[in-house]
């Protein structure tokens, strides 16, 4: 049971996802930022109020239903989903592209050596033909020498 455990804890994918929690707080954390000192005082020059909380704001028998809120949220999401993607997947992918295209390199050049290798060293049959043909010289050597 626990070296099932285990196995799952180690596997690559389970290190991937923690990597990416931890760089989507840190990433959420420069784009709250970004929100609050760059977007909200723009939306505050343009429709008067600090952020987007009060923006399109219904409220109805004390109920209060917030496009705005949920708009600041969506624009949150979509800076964030960019600048992981930006960020973090597109280097991400450009080097296992460049350790792909120089593994795929090596392993064609490993290749190439063996067949040259393999083009060097005469097949068992050329070898045995070889063989076949000394015989046949030294026993003509040996029949000429008697006569």
């Amino acid at each position: 049971m626990f070296e099932g455990f285990k196995k799952f804890i180690a596997r690559g994918n389970m290190i991937d996802m923690a990597v990416g929690v931890v760089m989507g707080g840190a990433v959420t954390t420069v784009v709250n930022s970004i929100v609050n000192s760059v977007i909200n005082p723009f939306i505050a020059m343009i429709f008067g109020k600090p952020n987007m909380d009060g923006l399109l704001a219904i409220t109805f028998n004390g109920a209060t239903v917030s496009f705005g809120a949920a708009l600041g949220a969506i624009l949150n999401f979509l800076i964030i989903a960019v600048a992981v993607y930006f960020c973090i997947l597109v280097p991400i992918n450009k080097f296992r592209d460049m350790t792909e295209a120089l593994l795929a390199k090596t392993k064609l050049a490993e290749q190439k050596e063996a067949e040259e290798k393999a083009a060097e060293e005469p097949s068992a049959e050329e070898q045995t033909v070889q063989l076949l043909q000394q015989i046949r010289d030294e026993l003509a050597k040996q029949n000429a020498a008697r006569n």
